[in-house]
């Protein structure tokens, strides 16, 4: 067995535990298979809007 299909072997046969950012379906999906999850509901800053994200970075 090669060392790549080992480490695959190691990640894949054991239990999930998920944290899902931003796409809320793909959190619900997992629940649906008793997966534990934690879903964080992340947006860009100022809604992906390059000129409003400048204006907040100076305030920062």
């Amino acid at each position: 067995m090669d060392a790549d299909k080992a480490v695959a072997d190691l990640l894949l046969n054991k239990p999930l535990n998920v944290i899902n950012i931003g796409v809320e379906d793909f959190a619900e999906h997992l629940q649906a298979q008793d997966v534990p999850v934690v879903h964080v509901n992340w947006r860009p800053p100022a809604g992906g809007d390059p000129e409003m994200s400048a204006i907040l970075e100076k305030l920062l």
